[in-house]
C-alpha cells in the first residue's frame, strides 16, 4: 500500500498494513534551529511550505511519510487584503500597525505571542458594504488554475491530497475580533449574518469551481482556530443556526463528488462545536490538541461513534524532551489507535524544543509499534 492509500484505509475503517505516520509542519524557529545544528539547509528553511517538494524531503529525512496539510484551495480571505502598515510608532520599540485583515495591532519586533488588538475597521454596515463586502466576491483569479491542472490526474499519487474549503467563521472572528464580534451580533444580529452568509457563498462557489473543473481530490478540509483552552470564542447555538448550514450546503457538495472525509482544522477546546460539525457533514477532527485540557478523540468516540474520526492529538512537547517520554507518549497512543478510524499526529506544528535525532525516533518506534 502507498500512504494514499493507507490514510483512507484507516480512515474508512479498512484493513491496512501499517499505520502512516503523519506529521503537521514546523515553526519557522524550529527550522532555523536545524538549519544552525546542520539538519537542513539554508534553501530548504525558506523554501518550505506545507505539502511541498522540501517539506516531504525533511519529512522523509525524518521519518514521516507525509503532512497532512497537503491540502490545494481557492484564496477565500478578503481579496485583496488591505495594505498592512505601520500607522504609529510608540516607546520603546512598539508599533502600531494596520494588518491585511483591517485589524489594528501593536506589534514588537522579536516577540512571538499574539499580538493584541486595539480597533478594527468592521465595524458597521457601512466599513461592511464598502471596504469588506467588495474584498468577498467571486473572481477566477482567486483560484490557481495552473496548479490546478496537475490535480486532474491522480495516477501515481502517493499521498493523500485535501481540498481546502476554506474558513466559514475562523476569518470573520480574525476581522472582527473577538471582542468585536460579541459586540456585532448584539448590535446589529442581521448584519453579522449577512456577513456569515457571505462568507459561506463564497467558499461554496470556490469549492464548486475546483470541483467542476475536474481536480481529483481524496479529502475536504476546513480551517476555523474559533476555541481557546475552555471553549468555543462563539456562541455554540449561534454558531449551529449561522454557520451550520453553510457547512452542510459545502459537504453535500463534497459529497457529490465522492469525497466522504471531511476533516476541520480548530485549535483549542473545540468540544461545544463538535455537534455542528458532525451534523452538517465534518467527520474527522484535527489536530485534537492535548494542551492543559487533555484532548482525546476517545471521549468524542464515546459520544458520536464511529462516525467521528481524527488526526492529532500526540502531545508534541515530548519530542523536546528524551526517548522515555516518547516510549510513554507512544504507549498512551495505543488504545487511542485500536479504536480505528485515528491517525496520531503531533498536535500542532513542531516547536523548536524538537530536537531531530528524537523526531526520527519518534518515527521509528511509530514503525515498530503500529506496522
Amino acid at each position: 500500500m502507498n500512504h494514499r492509500e493507507r490514510v483512507m484505509a484507516v480512515l474508512n475503517y479498512q484493513p491496512y498494513d501499517r499505520l502512516p505516520i503523519v506529521h503537521f509542519g514546523f515553526w519557522d524557529d524550529t527550522l532555523d534551529k536545524w538549519e544552525a545544528e546542520g539538519h537542513i539547509t539554508h534553501e530548504e528553511n525558506v523554501g518550505w511550505r506545507d505539502g511541498n517538494d522540501i517539506d516531504l524531503e525533511i519529512g522523509r529525512r525524518l521519518g514521516f511519510d507525509y503532512n497532512w496539510y497537503t491540502t490545494f484551495g481557492a484564496h477565500v480571505n478578503l481579496f485583496p487584503p488591505f495594505k498592512s502598515e505601520v500607522l504609529e510608532e510608540l516607546p520603546d520599540g512598539f508599533r502600531k500597525v494596520l494588518t491585511g485583515d483591517g485589524v489594528i495591532e501593536i506589534h514588537k519586533e522579536g516577540t512571538y505571542s499574539f499580538p493584541p488588538q486595539v480597533d478594527h475597521l468592521l465595524k458597521d454596515r457601512a466599513a461592511w458594504e464598502e471596504l469588506y463586502k467588495p474584498k468577498l466576491q467571486y473572481t477566477p483569479e482567486r483560484i490557481n488554475w495552473q496548479r490546478l491542472e496537475a490535480l486532474k490526474d491522480d495516477s501515481g499519487r502517493e499521498y493523500p491530497i485535501g481540498l481546502h474549503c476554506g474558513s466559514l467563521y475562523g476569518n470573520i472572528r480574525n476581522w472582527l475580533t473577538m471582542v468585536g464580534s460579541a459586540y456585532l451580533l448584539a448590535d446589529d444580529e442581521e448584519l453579522f449574518t449577512e456577513i456569515i452568509d457571505a462568507v459561506g457563498e463564497l467558499c461554496y462557489r470556490c469549492a464548486e469551481e475546483i470541483l467542476f473543473a475536474g481536480a481529483i481530490f481524496d479529502f475536504g478540509h476546513f480551517w476555523e482556530d474559533i476555541c481557546f483552552k475552555n471553549g468555543p470564542l462563539i456562541n455554540p447555538r449561534v454558531f449551529d443556526e449561522k454557520v451550520g448550514p453553510h457547512y452542510r450546503r459545502i459537504t453535500d457538495l463534497l459529497h457529490r463528488y465522492g469525497l466522504n472525509i471531511v476533516s476541520l482544522d480548530c485549535d483549542g477546546k473545540i468540544d461545544a462545536l463538535i455537534p455542528t460539525w458532525i451534523r452538517n457533514g465534518v467527520n474527522t477532527m484535527f489536530p485534537i490538541e492535548v494542551g492543559t485540557w487533555e484532548a482525546s478523540i476517545a471521549p468524542w468516540r464515546q459520544m458520536y461513534g464511529p462516525e467521528l474520526r481524527g488526526v492529532g492529538g500526540m502531545n508534541k512537547h515530548v519530542l523536546g524532551r528524551d526517548r522515555a517520554a516518547v516510549d510513554a507518549e507512544i504507549e498512551r497512543l495505543r488504545p487511542l489507535v485500536d479504536l480505528g478510524g485515528y491517525i496520531p499526529c503531533p498536535d500542532h506544528r513542531l516547536p523548536p524544543e524538537a530536537k531531530w535525532e528524537l523526531v526520527q525516533y519518534y518515527c521509528d518506534r511509530m514503525r515498530q509499534v503500529f506496522g
